[in-house]
């Protein structure tokens, strides 16, 4: 039997190769992300069009994503993992060939943004589905521990890389970056061995669609899970979308220095991770879930209220170990709770509680306008942990 460690769980080769294919596409998504938000933000000057690219993003998980994890269960996982991987592939070299005959206009960017986004909704009932299906429950919450981990390590190298190569080469480089990721995650995935069990529907897809949030009405502390992902999408995520536009507006910074910044909150979600995969135990779920969705939104309270770059840095790095906590126990106290038939179809319900973040762009989007971007993210940060402690009767169930 190998061990339930880190090194246990990164023992299955095709844990190893799960994890590689979110590394690199989160490292193409980091990049991407920082790339539009900077360059929208030079050629509009709007704060509102910036959160709105991640907004597009986001509007397939709150679409689709009940419907991607009914979907997930009639298909053959890794098949639909390497067609997930060709179109991110192929949006990149688009984007890139676009830059480079000097074309690129911001409408391309929403375009691609919103594509982008339904590959992203799949990514839960697909190939985080697939980690569960490859460790077990008993080890899923190591399992996403360590793919968070290589996720955050992303967020380090996607901003930096992508401001470094933006100040330097331009568009088209940075864009043929994310595909050349892409590439290399499609290699990767073609040395999956693992297949899953194609399971016969049991109705129509939009039958199956309901009896997925009938699920998480009817599963004991479910719904509280899924409460504190709505907080965290509505409240704390969307100021993240601001980091480029305070990076630049309020710190004075160039598109190397917004990359680092950005950066940092990778940094401190990578270290925030390393911590989880030895420590976390199942009793400490839902109180390092919650407790990271709190320091996530009170720290960028403080991040939005400094005018010095370091001090600024250091806020982001307490944001990202927040976030760590949160995204580590997020698919695992889904998989964990759900019934193991109903797994898939509770992470689609995951991915579009996910997807009604959008709200929260739009909500940032229209206040960072009026306010500014600084403000807006200190408003809204409050807002998340009012939300919190409104809502603590459900999270504390189960």
């Amino acid at each position: 039997m190998q061990g339930s460690g880190a090194r246990g769980v990164l023992g299955v080769p095709d844990v190893r190769r799960i994890v590689l294919v979110g590394l690199l596409v989160s490292i193409a998504r980091w990049l991407e992300m920082l790339v539009i938000g900077v360059v929208v933000w030079q050629q509009t000057n709007s704060a509102f069009l910036v959160a709105m690219m991640t907004l597009l993003r986001l509007l397939p998980m709150g679409l689709f994503g009940a419907f991607l994890g009914v979907a997930a269960d009639r298909v053959q996982r890794r098949s639909a993992l390497l067609a997930m991987l060709v179109v991110q592939g192929c949006l990149a070299a688009s984007l890139a060939a676009l830059a480079l005959s000097g074309v690129l206009a911001v409408w391309h960017l929403g375009l691609a943004s919103f594509i982008s986004g339904i590959v992203w909704a799949a990514d839960n009932p697909v190939r985080r589905m697939m980690l569960g299906e490859v460790v077990g429950a008993s080890r899923m919450a190591r399992a996403v521990s360590i793919d968070v981990v290589a996720n955050n390590a992303s967020r380090i190298a996607g901003p930096a890389v992508g401001g470094t190569i933006l100040a330097a080469a331009g568009l088209g480089p940075a864009f043929l970056l994310c595909a050349a990721m892409y590439v290399l995650a499609v290699l990767a995935a073609l040395r999956l061995s693992h297949r899953s069990v194609i399971q016969p529907p049991r109705g129509g897809v939009l039958r199956d669609m309901q009896a997925s949030f009938g699920l998480v009405l009817r599963t004991p502390g479910m719904a509280g899970v899924m409460i504190v992902t709505l907080i965290f999408n509505l409240f704390g995520w969307p100021v993240s979308s601001m980091i480029p536009v305070i990076g630049q507006e309020q710190l004075r910074l160039g598109p190397e220095g917004v990359g680092l910044l950005a950066g940092m909150d990778g940094l401190g979600a990578l270290l925030g991770a390393l911590l989880l995969v030895p420590l976390v135990r199942p009793a400490w779920y839902r109180a390092i879930y919650v407790g990271g969705t709190a320091l996530y939104c009170g720290m960028f309270v403080i991040f939005a209220a400094i005018t010095a770059a370091i001090p600024a840095a250091l806020a982001l790095l307490l944001v990202g170990i927040g976030s760590a906590a949160f995204a580590a126990m997020q698919a695992t106290l889904v998989y964990t709770t759900a019934p193991p038939e109903l797994r898939s179809r509770a992470l689609g319900v995951l991915s579009a509680c996910i997807g009604l973040g959008l709200v929260g762009f739009l909500h940032l989007g229209l206040m960072a306008q009026w306010l500014g971007a600084p403000a807006a993210t200190m408003v809204i940060g409050l807002e998340g942990i009012c939300a919190l402690v409104l809502t603590r009767r459900w999270w504390r169930a189960g």
